[in-house]
């Protein structure tokens, strides 16, 4: 579980830097586009954060059989946030 959290965590760092570059972005061009991936990594780092406080918070009522699949959601939304920013970059 503790690795799910550290996914989780790292998630969150890359969608706070994906809203930072979108934000350049939005105050250089006024682009909608941009606005729109704005709140889209925002929204899906709420839910990252809520994932990582519920991962901690309710740790005991979660039982061994589903680490593994969260662990693969976290590790797929990683993978998919690292070609994202490779993109955005």
């Amino acid at each position: 579980m503790i690795l799910t959290v550290v996914l989780s965590g790292v998630n969150s760092i890359l969608l706070i830097l994906l809203l930072a570059v979108y934000g350049k972005i939005v105050i250089k061009t006024k682009a909608v586009h941009s606005i729109g991936l704005m709140v889209f990594a925002l929204l899906l780092l709420a839910q990252n954060l809520l994932a990582v406080f519920s991962y901690i918070d309710m740790d005991l009522y979660f039982g061994s059989g589903v680490v593994p699949y969260l662990l693969g959601i976290s590790a797929l939304e990683l993978a998919s946030l690292v070609v994202l920013v490779i993109v955005t970059l």
